[in-house]
């Protein structure tokens, strides 16, 4: 048979390869002459010999298999090889029924290889041709499918062929099997093989012990290590069949100078101990692909943490700039900035850019521990991290590398990833990629993909002290901050540019600063901790000097740095972030607490990185979204994580509330909601949590459901008037359904038991001291007898007691109560019992003198006893005045005004009673001011960590207003009429 040019028409190709193209086309032709049965090729439509002599064109890979086996045209378009690569399992039991007649190595290895060779075709022709919907994806997912059939059917040949000789590893302790774990490494790990890459694999084995069952019984290491030795061989030896694929062991611990193979317990040892920033790269894309991939999995889960911190880790960052740098260096030095990989704006730069992200988040959203770059890429934007048009261009440039770098690599099924410089190959490459442009529209497209890959790399990766701009004024530059920094200026030169930066007492700032860099924390650390201290102090002076008052934040910042000069990484955080800096400054410089919360939780300095969420607190809906999301991530048994979880959960809230409130970008009242709705989602999250730990061991009461607990919590105080402060404790009361008899569960006990043992836990879960802190102070004192009563209550008995036994001073607490999580069935009973309670018809007078008599004795313990000073909470005509008029108002009137009944804040009762009629608007509008006023002030003095007192005659018109309405109504003349 002649392939001439009506077979395959040679003018469709572009001049340059016609020649070429003939020139395989004899080959092929000298090939078929000789050939047994060439049937398969009379049949080709025209479709097919367009790609065949596209692929015969470009990759003299593909011609040389097609020269020596012209059958396998025939083979590969029968099994539609040519259009769909073929299922998992039809590759593995082809390549099972080419190795079951091997009775030697030299036959299994020229079984693999010539498999190999059989695929790699079908791949080249896919990836050359591209049927419809096929893209480099389904290429590198082929590749990856073919490396980890061949190495599991190569090694499980070895097992089997040695077994006789070796035996069989003992199992493990538990008893599971022992084999081999191959961790694929590199795009082998990622799904995303090139059409020529190496194979990076690391080897380990679960335990110890000596192999059994064979003629010579050998220890687990020696055993693990020539099966090891075994399988490279299998892929990586040339023989007359060529290769399959090459392996690169250099990755595993100690690289080339480290044993081959590892058992756990040693390589997590290492990996602990001696682990490298590079290693940590590498084990981003670890993947058990062959052995024991349930072994290997168990392995990786104890890497985890080595890999993924669980802080924001911006000193990733760090190294991977000085990687880069590294590679750049030598890219320069060796001349390759043509390579698609490691020159500018290539492949390397869109994986740093991901990595990047992995390695600072990977442990806080896990949804970034992913194996493959291209899907934690798309993850990104939906965290944050990348806009979703930045991931829109990276995604189809990266496309394009690789499919760059497939192209290459297919001429010659070698690993290159440099642009060829003759003219054949470019036209080659050209004609691969489907530019009709020919090279010089590949290197266009080429050009404008790598210049946005570079500037997107830049952003992410650059360095911050690029972001500061040295402007022209007379503020000192980063240079002269690094030299006051390190007492390298004259005391009269440093005080001169503290002095120019704005520090009013310039001379008490260089004290500070020279106290600082000289203690013996800064003096003893480590020398990366130190290089990180010194990169960011000259970025956080700069930050200081653009404060409106650099006297007062430097010694509010100071702490915080003296906190975390052990804990580096938050030192990375502040140098890569100048933004973040920009924030710190602006809310310690108004906030003393905010500061103090900054240093004793650094873990919030993650905070200040999104502004956007930073300054705008997240509605009730949100935050329980956020927190179940959080708390999704963990274990649900382990119970360490989820408290330390739910305490920094609390604190970085509550900072997105005080820097909106000092931002002022939040009423008043919106700063107290939404600190309740924190309380309120942490105590739904709280009484779950109890409610499973104490059904799993004692199941549930009787009539009971295990999804929802018929429990309620009451929140009383601040929490039940929804006036919640920055450090509100929170007063509870604890109820549930009446239920008589024993939990179901294994261990059952009797349901009061039950109910108190459920207080008792969610107690401990608010107040138990983490390192994040504790949630919540908790005052239980307001339950049925106080301290004396039991710690949980049906709330028939609650009821029983508001109607029989409660003292005036209950019922006016009782006013501020309302259910803020648990049962929604049982809290309409609560309402019912609590209007019902409030709305009983009372004596006033007697009501009167309750109320009055428990005012006079709270202020005579708690009034401020100066006369120059006003205590806006406790002193006369203050905001307790208030509070007592407005329950002293639902208690007395409750029978008239139902309406007063359904709010537990003043502010509301205050509407009510007006629009009832019983208090003048304008006189009800003066109330409301005046608390608004003092709570306003209460807040304040929480955030600058101050007393809620003024002077004398600061709210002069307010106390005024209320002591007149109090006077009127709670103690007035004897000729007063009744309200």
């Amino acid at each position: 048979m002649a392939l001439n040019d009506d077979f395959l028409p040679l003018d469709t190709l572009p001049q340059a390869l016609q020649a070429p193209a003939c020139q395989a086309l004899l080959r092929l032709d000298e090939a078929l002459d000789k050939a047994a049965d060439d049937a398969a090729w009379h049949g080709l439509p025209a479709t097919r010999r367009a790609a065949l002599m596209r692929v015969v064109t470009v990759s003299h890979f593909a011609l040389d298999v097609l020269v020596r086996t012209p059958e396998l045209l025939g083979e590969l378009n029968d099994a539609g090889e040519l259009d769909a690569a073929p299922e998992r399992a039809t590759l593995e039991r082809w390549l099972e029924e080419a190795l079951a007649n091997a009775d030697d190595e030299t036959a299994m290895h020229q079984a693999v290889r010539r498999f190999r060779q059989a695929r790699m075709l079908g791949i080249i022709w896919r990836d050359l041709n591209r049927p419809d919907g096929y893209d480099v994806w389904d290429t590198t997912a082929a590749v990856t499918a073919l490396a980890e059939v061949s190495l599991e059917a190569a090694m499980s040949w070895l097992e089997t062929f040695y077994a006789p000789r070796w035996g069989r590893p003992a199992p493990r302790e538990d008893g599971a099997d022992q084999r081999l774990v191959v961790l694929g490494m590199g795009k082998l790990g990622a799904g995303e093989l090139n059409l020529s890459s190496d194979i990076d694999l690391i080897f380990a084995y679960a335990e110890d012990g000596d192999t059994q069952g064979g003629r010579k019984s050998l220890a687990h290491q020696e055993y693990f290590t020539k099966i090891g030795q075994k399988l490279i061989a299998a892929l990586d030896n040339v023989t007359a069949d060529g290769f399959a694929f090459r392996v690169d062991m250099r990755l595993r611990p100690l690289g080339d100078g480290g044993p081959l193979v590892g058992n756990f317990a040693a390589l997590l040892a290492y990996y602990q101990d001696q682990g490298r920033e590079w290693e940590r790269y590498a084990m981003l894309k670890a993947r058990p692909v062959a052995g024991d991939v349930s072994g290997g999995a168990e392995l990786l889960d104890g890497l985890r943490p080595f890999v993924y911190r669980k802080y924001l880790d911006f000193g990733a960052i760090e190294s991977l700039r000085d990687l880069k740098s590294m590679i750049h260096r030598e890219v320069k030095r060796r001349g390759m900035e043509s390579n698609v990989k490691l020159g500018p704006g290539g492949i390397r730069e869109v994986e740093f850019v991901v990595q990047a992200f992995q390695l600072i988040r990977g442990g806080r959203d896990t949804e970034l521990q992913q194996t493959s770059l291209r899907v934690a890429l798309t993850r990104l934007p939906a965290l944050g991290l990348l806009p979703q048009e930045v991931v829109d261009e990276l995604l189809p440039d990266y496309a394009f590398l690789r499919d760059l770098e497939h192209a290459l690599q297919a001429l010659d099924d070698r690993q290159t990833q440099r642009l060829p410089e003759d003219s054949l190959a470019r036209a080659r490459v050209a004609l691969a990629l489907g530019f009709e442009g020919g090279w010089p529209a590949l290197m266009t497209r080429l050009g404008e993909g790598r210049e946005r890959v570079q500037q997107h790399f830049d952003a992410v990766i650059a360095d911050p002290e690029d972001d500061v701009d040295d402007d022209d004024s007379d503020a000192p530059g980063l240079d002269q901050w690094r030299l006051l920094w390190r007492g390298e200026l004259a005391d009269e030169d440093a005080e001169h540019h503290l002095g120019e930066a704005g520090f009013s007492e310039p001379a008490a700032a260089r004290q500070r600063l020279k106290r600082l860099y000289q203690s013996r924390a800064v003096q003893g650390m480590q020398r990366i901790g130190f290089e990180r201290l010194d990169a960011l102090m000259p970025l956080l002076l700069d930050a200081l000097a653009q404060s409106p008052t650099p006297d007062a934040a430097l010694p509010r910042v100071q702490p915080l740095i003296e906190a975390v000069l052990r804990r580096t990484a938050y030192l990375a955080l502040l140098r890569e972030n100048p933004h973040a800096l920009e924030h710190l400054m602006r809310l310690c410089a108004a906030s003393p607490w905010i500061a103090d919360q900054l240093a004793r939780y650094p873990i919030l300095l993650d905070e200040l990185l999104t502004p956007e969420s930073l300054y705008t607190p997240a509605d009730k809906t949100r935050l329980a979204d956020e927190l179940r999301q959080t708390l999704n991530r963990l274990p649900e048994d382990d119970e360490e994580a989820q408290l330390e979880a739910l305490r920094v959960f609390k604190h970085a809230q509550t900072l997105h509330v005080a820097a909106s409130d000092i931002a002022g970008t939040r009423h008043l009242m919106n700063v107290s909601d939404y600190l309740t709705y924190i309380a309120e989602v942490i105590l739904d999250a709280v009484l779950a949590m109890a409610w499973k730990h104490l059904t799993r061991k004692h199941g549930v009461p009787p009539g009971m459901s295990r999804a929802t607990p018929e429990f309620l919590i009451v929140g009383y105080g601040k929490l039940g008037g929804i006036e919640l402060g920055y450090g509100s404790d929170l007063d509870l009361v604890f109820l549930h359904r009446s239920s008589k008899g024993a939990t179901d569960g294994r261990r059952p006990i009797d349901t009061s038991v039950f109910f108190t043992r459920l207080g008792q836990r969610m107690i401990h879960l608010l107040t138990a001291i983490t390192p994040a802190g504790s949630l919540y102070e908790v005052d239980m004192r307001l339950r049925p007898s106080g301290n004396a009563g039991l710690l949980v209550t049906s709330l028939d008995a609650f009821d029983e007691y508001q109607r029989q036994n409660a003292w005036t001073w209950e019922h006016q607490a009782l006013v501020r109560a309302r259910v803020v999580a648990g049962d929604a069935a049982l809290a309409e009973t609560f309402n019912a019992v609590r209007e019902a309670v409030l709305g009983c018809r009372r004596d006033k007078a007697a009501l009167r003198d309750d109320v009055v008599k428990m005012r006079h004795k709270m202020r005579a313990h708690l009034a401020s006893r100066k006369a120059d000073t006003f205590d806006v909470k406790q002193d006369a005509g203050g905001m307790v005045d208030i509070e007592f008029l407005c329950q002293y108002a639902v208690l007395a009137l409750g029978v008239e005004a139902p309406a007063l009944l359904a709010y537990s804040d003043n502010v509301r009762i205050l509407d009510t009673l007006a629009a009832s009629g019983h208090l003048p608007d304008d006189e009800a509008n003066r109330l409301r001011e005046a608390y608004l006023a003092y709570r306003s002030t209460t807040h304040r003095a929480a955030l600058t960590g101050e007393k809620a007192r003024v002077t004398a005659g600061t709210f002069d018109e307010h106390r005024r207003a209320v002591s007149a309405l109090w006077e009127r109504f709670l103690e007035p003349p004897a000729s007063s009429p009744e309200p």
